[in-house]
């Protein structure tokens, strides 16, 4: 996974309600560190999976009422006891990150959208879940703008996951596109690139879009820092569609005026 991704994880934001930003630290320390165990440093792959299998055996721990045997999974044992937090979410990041280790291609678009299933959604059903909102509806919406995040991050850091032997661009759209994994190193942005790359953006954006209006339904703090969320993500496509895909240049990111436009829109409602 992107590292970048869970730069979208709403650590400690004072828009949070009080009550919730302990829970909210401990799933996001859970995430982090698995995240990194996964995709950080020189560890050899059965070390890594080793670690992860560490940190399921501890979810199955909580699951029957046992203190977890690992530090960093004491504060997310006394989140999910006292929220009611459903533990799937959590074996579906380890699932994801497991996929990490060993797996750096993806075939088709179902097959990246089936990974964002396990690495990002997991992320807004958890805070849906501390938040009290499990309606079907909510869920999918969350669902939409989890993927479209988690694709974002994915089309902003093509060179950066390319110097990780990582491509996230569906390889059946490199062939259909008449891109190759050498134009992605030469950094080459050509009429092919910039169609494969403005297609990518669209199909994000429509994700976005689609589970957009969950972040106006959604009452209080949480509504608020879901807007700003998904008014990120819409920026950033509007940067990556503005440079035509060029990623290799420079990679697209929020600056300070872009937070003001959003703080001001969320503010509204809008």
């Amino acid at each position: 996974m992107s590292v970048g991704h869970y730069e979208n994880f709403p650590v400690g934001s004072i828009l949070l309600p009080r009550k919730m930003r302990r829970a909210v630290h401990a799933i996001y320390h859970f995430a982090r560190y698995a995240d990194d165990v996964a995709d950080e440093g020189d560890a050899a792959a059965a070390a890594r999976l080793a670690e992860l299998d560490r940190l399921e055996a501890d979810l199955d721990r909580i699951a029957v009422g046992e203190p977890p045997r690992i530090a960093l999974m004491a504060p997310l044992a006394v989140a999910i006891a006292e929220h009611a937090l459903p533990l799937q979410p959590f074996r579906d990041l380890l699932s994801a990150f497991r996929q990490d280790v060993g797996k750096a291609r993806y075939q088709s678009f179902g097959e990246l959208v089936d990974y964002c299933r396990r690495s990002a959604n997991p992320v807004g059903r958890l805070l849906l879940a501390l938040y009290g909102e499990t309606d079907p509806r909510s869920l999918a919406q969350s669902d939409g703008i989890c993927t479209a995040l988690q694709l974002i991050n994915f089309w902003q850091d093509v060179a950066v996951d390319w110097q990780k032997n990582r491509v996230y661009l569906p390889q059946e759209d490199l062939s259909r596109f008449g891109v190759t994994e050498a134009q992605i190193a030469e950094g080459l942005c050509d009429a092919k690139w910039r169609a494969l790359m403005l297609y990518q953006v669209e199909r994000a954006r429509k994700m976005l879009q689609a589970g957009a209006p969950l972040g106006r339904t959604l009452r209080g703090r949480l509504g608020l820092e879901l807007r700003l969320i998904v008014m990120g993500g819409e920026r950033i496509l509007q940067k990556l569609h503005a440079s035509e895909g060029d990623v290799f240049r420079q990679r697209p990111k929020l600056n300070s005026r872009d937070w003001a436009y959003m703080i001001w829109r969320a503010c509204r409602g809008k």
